[in-house]
């Protein structure tokens, strides 16, 4: 895809960062430099502290390039976590070292010769993150059936302001725009977004919900930006109107870190009628679950874990834990998640985006979930101060409809922010834990 573009367009500015600019022509030539290198030093395995940087990103290509196994790991890891990590990982090279405050050479083994793949965390919400084995093969195919739904072509730039070490990130910030020979700029993180807004004028940028309602709130937007791709999670539709009405073109993506992100995908933001890309295709299982077939993005598999990629993938289908359904016109519409929801002791089943979307309209505020606690739906609600008693009655026409084994219990007070991924999505299997601390 590089040389493809460097020898079509050599002069097109390929990357741009606060701090440099490459073209075509001159990102090829530092790849194929630093993948000369990787090769030489006998190194196995990369693991990247991502920073969004354009170092960094020329960093995980070119490792890559050489048939390293490179890992993309979260700047915001806590430093306790990385010794862990890298041996999982069996990582022989770390980037990203001067962001750290402790040196972790120590935690660094000598790698054995693995195959040539990505190694992205997943950002699931239901138990703890697994990384998923992608390629260069996968993760461009996902990029060209993107841009075969939404095309860019070479007079856009697009704003990267998502982790590098999210696929969503890697695929759509990245990727999509290199594919289509536009300009790719790398923002300098959220705290970034604004002025970056006015430095790069991009006429796209991809982003996850909250992040979309951030740019609404808090950014100037520059007249250039008309195209706004949103996914990674379930998009309000006040947020899609809001963008409209702003003069945004808003377009709504499907997708999973397992199918090297995109799946589907609607051109007019709506939700309820996403388009399959051109290499997938969607069944529906008699309980509701989507299953993909997608065999040009498909995973290899989730690292050093055959059990849970059998659990998940056979037969060529993957298994997502979403639910949803195909129109007529074989058009997807997610509703929810097998694994959001909660199953009381009387075999009842509470779908909580649906829940806990009709509390957050009666409370004012997303920063709420709804967990089990000794069989029963209690509320955890991030406040600083908050009355339960009056809490109670204003989510009281909700209750009045549910039957009583649906109805919330109690209401627990947290006193800081909900935990998150890097996507926004609430880290539900450490719920239990934090209502044990909180009781």
């Amino acid at each position: 895809m590089l040389a493809y573009n460097a020898e079509a367009i050599p002069e097109g500015i390929a990357l741009r960062d606060a701090r440099r600019q490459l073209t075509r022509a001159e990102l090829l030539h530092e790849i194929q430099a630093r993948a000369e290198r990787w090769r030489a030093s006998g190194k196995t395995c990369l693991a990247v502290l991502c920073d969004g940087s354009l170092d960094c990103l020329c960093a995980i290509l070119s490792a890559s390039a050489a048939g390293l196994q490179v890992a993309l790991l979260d700047e915001n890891v806590p430093e306790d976590a990385l010794p862990g990590l890298l041996a999982y990982v069996e990582a022989d090279e770390f980037w990203g070292a001067e962001l750290l405050e402790h040196d972790v050479a120590p935690y660094l083994t000598r790698g054995v010769r693995k195959p040539a793949g990505l190694l992205f965390f997943t950002s699931g919400t239901t138990q703890a993150s697994k990384a998923v084995v992608l390629t260069e093969a996968s993760l461009c195919a996902s990029a060209w059936n993107g841009n075969e739904l939404l095309p860019l072509d070479r007079t856009d730039t697009l704003l990267c302001a998502l982790p590098l070490n999210h696929v969503f990130g890697f695929v759509c910030g990245v990727l999509w725009g290199l594919q289509a020979g536009a300009t790719v700029a790398l923002c300098g993180g959220p705290r970034r977004l604004s002025a970056d807004l006015q430095r790069f004028r991009p006429t796209a940028v991809s982003v996850v919900p909250t992040l979309l309602g951030f740019l609404l709130q808090h950014c100037e937007l520059p007249p250039e930006l008309n195209l706004v791709l949103v996914g990674a999670g379930n998009c309000p539709e006040p947020l899609i109107q809001a963008a409209g009405s702003r003069g945004l073109r808003v377009a709504v993506g499907y997708g999973l870190t397992e199918t090297s992100s995109g799946v589907a995908l609607s051109p007019v933001g709506n939700s309820n009628a996403m388009e399959l890309c051109p290499e997938a295709e969607a069944r529906i299982a008699e309980d509701g679950e989507i299953l993909i077939h997608a065999p040009t993005c498909m995973m290899q598999g989730y690292y050093k874990k055959p059990e849970d990629t059998a659990a998940v993938l056979h037969d060529g289908l993957l298994h997502t834990g979403d639910l949803g359904a195909l129109d007529e016109l074989a058009r997807l519409r997610v509703t929810g998640r097998k694994k959001e929801m909660l199953v009381l002791t009387d075999g009842t089943k509470i779908y909580l985006p649906e829940y806990e979307e009709s509390l957050a309209a009666l409370l004012g505020t997303n920063e709420l979930a709804v967990a089990l606690r000794n069989g029963r739906p209690v509320l955890l609600l991030s406040e600083a101060e908050a009355d339960k008693k009056e809490l109670m009655n204003r989510l009281a026409p909700v209750m009045e409809r549910l039957p009583r084994g649906q109805q919330l219990t109690d209401i627990l007070i947290l006193h800081r922010p909900l935990p998150r991924t890097a996507t926004g999505k609430i880290k539900r299997w450490t719920l239990t834990q934090l209502m044990e601390e909180l009781t």
